[in-house]
C-alpha cells in the first residue's frame, strides 16, 4: 500500500475554481484500478489550503496515475498554474509490532530482533 499527501495553497482568488478541478480530478482517479482511495480536503481556517489523501495498491498503480491524461490536463496544465505552493509526500503504513511467541523455559521470545 502506497499513500500519497499532496498539500497545495492556491493563489488567491482561484479556491473555488481549483475546489471543481480537484473534485473532477478525484472522481477520474477514483475509477484507476490501482486507486483504493482519493479524497480532497480543504482546510476550515485558510480556504487557499487544500489536502489530497490518496491511497494506491503499490508504486506502479501510483505512476500509472501520474501518467493518466486526466492528471496532466487536469493537475498538471489547469490546477499547477493557480497555485503559489505545491508539495506531496510518499508515505507507506508502518508495520505492526511484530508478534512474539513463548518458548518453553526461555519466556518470551520476540519473532523479530529488536
Amino acid at each position: 500500500m502506497l499513500i500519497v499527501v499532496a498539500r497545495y495553497l492556491v493563489t488567491e482568488g482561484h479556491e473555488s475554481t481549483v475546489a471543481r478541478l480537484l473534485r473532477t480530478n478525484a472522481e477520474a482517479s477514483r475509477a484507476e484500478p490501482g486507486c483504493v482511495e482519493f479524497s480532497v480536503y480543504q482546510a476550515i481556517d485558510d480556504p487557499r489550503a487544500f489536502l489530497l489523501y490518496e491511497r494506491y495498491t503499490n508504486e506502479d498503480a501510483f505512476q500509472a496515475h501520474r501518467r493518466t491524461q486526466h492528471f496532466k490536463d487536469i493537475i498538471e496544465q489547469q490546477v499547477s498554474p493557480l497555485l503559489d505552493e505545491r508539495a506531496w509526500t510518499r508515505v507507506e503504513p508502518v508495520p505492526a509490532q511484530p508478534v512474539g511467541r513463548v518458548t518453553k523455559g526461555c519466556g518470551y521470545v520476540p519473532r523479530y530482533p529488536t
